[in-house]
């Protein structure tokens, strides 16, 4: 559910989730850079760009969930990166989808995973959106080691205390 069908059926799809500060737990599957990370979570509302909001220094050190459900349709290519480098360290989306794009080089799976952003998709953002209060800074970490899971996975990290703690900020 919300992968296409060719990494669906892969072997590298994995069960991921993202835990917020306060322990609530959204699950689904990765996509991109394996590891775990550790940020700010934050919102988006575009509609696509998903590239551009990677790379835009504003976003760095930041997991950004997207509420528009379908992304990756566009791809990725050098074009449109903002800077020389991916600033955010997650992404959060509800369905992704292959690139049908004639300007696409790479699909963002494949662009999250060389450039070492964890993804998860597969969870409803729009939820995670209403039950989340805006207003304070959100720490989080997406995982994939879904065993070891609890309320103090983001405790002692650098977004313990907001976007005070992440560097660049």
């Amino acid at each position: 559910r919300g992968l296409p069908k060719r990494r669906r059926e892969g072997a590298l799809v994995k069960r991921a989730r993202l835990v917020l500060a306060d322990g609530t737990v959204f699950e689904g599957r990765s996509f991109g850079a394996a590891e775990d990370r550790v940020g700010e979570v934050v919102f988006n509302t575009s509609l696509f760009g998903y590239q551009e909001i990677l790379t835009d220094p504003s976003y760095v050190g930041q997991i950004v969930v997207m509420t528009y459900p379908e992304m990756g349709n566009v791809g990725v290519n050098a074009a449109d990166e903002e800077s020389t480098q991916p600033h955010a360290v997650g992404m959060a989306v509800r369905a992704l989808s292959e690139p049908s794009n004639w300007r696409s080089e790479e699909s963002l799976p494949a662009y999250c995973e060389r450039s070492k952003i964890g993804g998860i998709v597969g969870l409803d953002t729009r939820k995670l959106v209403r039950l989340r209060n805006l207003a304070r800074a959100w720490p989080g970490r997406l995982t994939t080691d879904v065993e070891e899971v609890g309320s103090s996975s983001c405790q002692g990290t650098a977004v313990d205390d907001g976007a005070a703690g992440i560097p660049g900020r």
